[in-house]
């Protein structure tokens, strides 16, 4: 699936799960829809960009998720004589604040809200890039990377920028892997390490690759066939009771990691790093283009490839 196809099936099953939220609360409590820019793309792109038969697929996926979202959260039913607000957050949110949550359930009279990431097929983390001009170490920790890192990484960067300006492909390449991706991310794993060692990052690393600035959050992961919902409860924020009903579903506060215990290139790749810490979290780092034409810029996937037990997920068969 290229970038933009992903990106509109995203936006139209944000808009699957409004509707969801809306045609199970409906019935049962005040609830309504914040009108802004980002309500209208997603309910644009649902409507009008996606054929019918993915629609109701989608629909069904939403509801799955959201009917389990509601029997660990049961403030989102419970008839408080107040208005539940459904409102999905501009994209830039989670670029300028690290705030991963697309949609957000609101209870204003009792300052409550829940967040939802929502995922079209894929899991992944906070997808980052690498260039001559990012500063990882600034964006992710809020310690800068030194010079020495940026004179490492100049010629591989000057080196895609020339093959650029030259219309390169990709696939036209030799050895992109040892000429490319290797001596990257050596450099990328080196400062990582020195930025680790003078510092303490660990809790930064966290908050920003999960997304949650600090925010605890659901996860809703639309499958064929299935739906996956994952909770982040990291600070013990979710989960909550109301005065009459227990959640049906109980979630643990998360173990989060403490240290890093190390970073080396993934056995048999030579495009992905593996970052080992404690409490069970091991996340990898796999480099790639995300166009097929040479750009001076590289992007992580990053995915979540061993965690505590006490983050788990819950598959909803539709």
């Amino acid at each position: 699936m290229n970038t933009r196809n992903s990106s509109i099936k995203g936006k139209a099953y944000e808009y699957a799960c409004v509707l969801a939220l809306q045609e199970i609360i409906a019935p049962i409590r005040s609830i309504e829809l914040e009108q802004n820019e980002s309500l209208r793309i997603a309910k644009s792109r649902y409507e009008n960009d996606i054929a019918s038969e993915e629609k109701s697929e989608m629909l069904l996926s939403a509801k799955a998720g959201i009917e389990t979202i509601i029997e660990m959260e049961p403030k989102i039913i419970e008839d408080g004589k107040d208005t539940l607000t459904v409102c999905i957050q501009p994209d830039n949110v989670a670029e300028q604040a690290g705030d991963i949550r697309d949609i957000l359930v609101i209870r204003r009279n009792i300052k409550w809200e829940i967040g939802i990431s929502v995922k079209h097929n894929h899991a992944a983390l906070k997808h980052s890039r690498l260039s001559q001009n990012i500063d990882f170490g600034e964006k992710w920790f809020g310690v800068s990377c030194s010079q020495d890192y940026f004179d490492e990484i100049k010629p591989i960067f000057s080196k895609l920028a020339d093959w650029k300006n030259n219309k390169k492909l990709w696939r036209d390449l030799d050895s992109k892997e040892d000429n490319v991706y290797v001596p990257l991310l050596t450099a990328f794993a080196n400062e990582f390490r020195r930025l680790n060692d003078a510092n303490d990052i660990v809790d930064y690393l966290i908050k920003y690759l999960l997304g949650s600035n600090g925010n605890d959050y659901y996860k809703i992961i639309h499958r064929r066939n299935f739906t996956t919902i994952m909770p982040f409860n990291m600070s013990g924020s979710l989960n909550q009771a109301t005065a009459t009903n227990q959640p049906k579903i109980h979630i643990p506060t998360v173990s989060l990691p403490t240290k890093i215990i190390d970073l080396d290139f993934k056995d048999g790749f030579k495009n992905t790093l593996v970052l080992t810490m404690d409490n069970g979290w091991q996340i990898s780092f796999r480099i790639h283009n995300a166009s097929s034409r040479v750009e001076p810029s590289l992007k992580f996937d990053t995915q979540l490839i061993g965690q505590p037990a006490d983050l788990f997920y819950i598959d909803r068969e539709w």
